[in-house]
């Protein structure tokens, strides 16, 4: 079938086609959302992670309580809201994933490559930690938890269950530690005495052991259980079977929820997005009914005003923005391409980051409750139990939930809720890694979509299995540690630049009118050009300088580990100065010649649509006759060109 002549460039034979024909000669067209609220939900789940359960309530307890509050909104709104506007806007604009989208300006391809390779690498350690949450709800499916006792292969003579008595494995002797008095009941073979008022716990088989040196259940489960850790990433050990399964699992839920695009993904949001918030509900109803949650809340949202004047504060608070919203990951880029080019985005891109702060404090509430009964229960304060990362995750909270009545119940809404959450995150950077491939190469793999993403599933696959071996978490903490953390200030940073500076932001609001049919405020215009790219710079120099050699449960890694970090940390950056030397070497002319070449928009920038493209093409010669006239300096002249109609900003 031929296709219909246009006076616009072909888009089917650019690597930026949304029409191809297919070996039938049917015209195949880039897929959309189906449903008016499969984009939103899809950026709230991408957007809410494990960062908001794990880390956020814990900064806010270092970092002075409900004061923390106070910059986190303040970054929110100078950092996280532009960005997010940003890449939503020239997302749904042209309809293309992060690298193809980078005709606006070719020059910057490099950080579409670069945001490319950090969700790639991020999918690799991101769904280990969901095959660990699918480990632990499988074994909540259990009348009595196994983390909540001693006695089992994997504990210690040091093992304190959740009923806090000392049990020591294979020896059946028990003891209370807080007791002053000896239990008539130790067995023979391991006689164990109280010195003093219970500091110390001997015993003729195993010695002196201090209260100090009591591992819980918990703890124990985690390492010697689910782990099986070994000493250091010099010693990686051998696969975990029970883990492989569970990645393994982890991989073909994301392989059936992405196969056939966003049209199967927007119908699976509608439940995994929502779904977190019921169970965090359900939690907190439960958390607040127990002893001493009232205290574990206070901890969580007492301010402590000292602490704003400290500079670690305000650099953890515009940090965790990054970690949090999903900026320069490529994700937000991916989900807006495939809106309609009429869609109402800056609605949208307002609402989405801070439905996202709005979660991040409410899983505060749920956490701190439950934290705070686990210190009544212990007896310890709020801030002993407290902890961030796994060490929350699969060792305080089991432990915590371990001491509720029907733990079993609990504990799987818990994990279910951790594996969604997750997932849904997953779903958004795999989808990242997908797409830029089907849109650089559309004629060859985007008819074969299920192929690609079984071989891509699978390679990332393999590419996980050294993290789920007995030693995997050094090497998992090696990429956390690096890959996510400097280089998405950079590639932040040159984001905005192109866009601000480069391409232009008066052409950049006119991109947006023609999409929702009027300007957005100027202030706008200011952030993309001066406020965010500051501030960019303020968190990039804060992570550089806070950020030390990594480390694992207090034991340093070797030089070549740490050099092994970094190597892995610069990789997403390198694309952004090698491409552009790239396209400046392949152009033609004179060098001034050649960089205004590749940082002009290339003639296959614009909307998918013929429609859409068309009227994009005629603003932009209204544009060049208007900028001949004397007014056009001092005032806006309407162009002529059919406007859409005006919207209102909820409409």
């Amino acid at each position: 079938m031929k296709e219909k002549e246009v006076s616009i460039p072909s888009s089917t034979t650019s690597s930026t086609e949304s029409v191809m024909k297919s070996e039938e000669g049917k015209v195949v067209e880039r897929e959309g959302w189906k449903g008016t609220m499969d984009f939103i939900l899809t950026c709230i789940g991408y957007a809410v992670g494990l960062g908001n359960i794990w880390r956020f309530p814990y900064l806010c307890y270092k970092s002075g309580g409900g004061a923390f509050f106070i910059p986190y909104v303040i970054f929110l709104c100078l950092c996280g809201i532009p960005l997010f506007f940003m890449e939503t806007v020239y997302g749904q604009f042209s309809s293309l994933s992060p690298i193809a989208i980078w005709n606006i300006s070719p020059m910057f391809k490099g950080v579409g490559i670069g945001m490319v390779i950090v969700s790639g690498l991020v999918c690799v350690y991101y769904n280990v930690i969901v095959a660990w949450t699918l480990y632990y709800l499988f074994m909540s499916f259990r009348a009595v938890l196994p983390w909540s006792t001693c006695g089992n292969w994997w504990n210690t003579d040091h093992c304190l269950d959740v009923e806090r008595s000392v049990v020591m494995a294979g020896r059946n002797a028990s003891h209370d530690s807080n007791s002053t008095s000896l239990i008539s009941n130790l067995t023979a073979g391991a006689n164990y005495t109280l010195l003093g008022n219970a500091t110390w716990l001997t015993g003729n088989t195993s010695g002196l052991i201090r209260k100090e040196d009591l591992i819980s259940s918990s703890e124990e489960f985690w390492e010697n259980h689910v782990l099986q850790l070994t000493d250091g990433i010099e010693t990686l050990g051998g696969l975990r079977w029970q883990l492989v399964i569970t990645l393994a699992l982890a991989w073909i839920c994301v392989f059936f929820c992405l196969f056939k695009g966003v049209a199967v993904l927007g119908k699976v949001m509608h439940f995994c997005a929502p779904f977190p918030y019921l169970v965090l509900l359900v939690l907190l109803i439960r958390g607040v009914t127990l002893d001493g949650a009232i205290d574990g809340i206070k901890f969580y949202i007492i301010p402590r005003w000292e602490k704003l004047a400290t500079f670690q504060v305000w650099g953890d608070a515009a940090l965790q923005i990054f970690y949090s919203v999903g900026m320069a990951w490529g994700g937000i880029i991916t989900m807006a391409s495939y809106n309609d080019f009429k869609h109402n985005v800056y609605r949208d891109a307002m609402l989405v980051p801070f439905i996202n702060c709005g979660t991040s404090i409410f899983a505060g509430f749920v956490i701190f409750s439950i934290l705070g009964f686990m210190a009544h229960e212990t007896g310890k304060s709020v801030e002993d139990v407290v902890t961030q990362g796994p060490g929350l995750t699969f060792v305080a909270y089991p432990e915590a939930v371990s001491m509720l009545p029907i733990s079993p119940l609990w504990s799987v809404l818990f994990f279910l809720m951790l594996f969604i959450i997750g997932l849904d995150s997953q779903f958004g950077m795999f989808e990242t890694c997908l797409s830029a491939f089907m849109d650089e190469f559309p004629k060859t793999l985007r008819k074969r979509r299920v192929l690609v993403s079984a071989i891509a599933c699978f390679i990332e696959f393999l590419l996980g299995l050294p993290l789920i071996t007995e030693g995997g978490i050094y090497v998992l903490q090696i990429i956390d540690w690096y890959c996510a953390s400097f280089s998405l200030m950079l590639i932040s940073f040159t984001e905005c630049v192109a866009i601000g500076w480069v391409y232009g932001v008066d052409r950049f609001y006119r991109d947006i009118e023609l999409m929702i049919g009027y300007q957005p405020n100027g202030m706008w215009k200011v952030a993309w050009k001066y406020v965010t790219p500051l501030v960019i710079l303020f968190v990039w120099l804060f992570s550089i300088i806070t950020l030390g050699p990594v480390t694992y449960g207090g034991k340093a890694y070797p030089e070549w580990a740490v050099t092994f970090g970094w190597c892995l940390g610069s990789v997403s950056i390198i694309p952004i100065p090698a491409c552009a030397i790239y396209q400046l070497l392949k152009a033609d002319g004179t060098f001034m010649e050649r960089l205004r070449k590749i940082t002009t928009p290339s003639k296959k920038w614009g909307p998918r649509k013929d429609e859409h493209r068309q009227e994009y093409l005629e603003s932009l010669e209204a544009d060049k006759v208007l900028q001949t006239l004397p007014m056009y300096q001092t005032r806006t002249v309407k162009r002529n060109v059919a406007e859409p109609e005006a919207k209102s900003f909820l409409s």
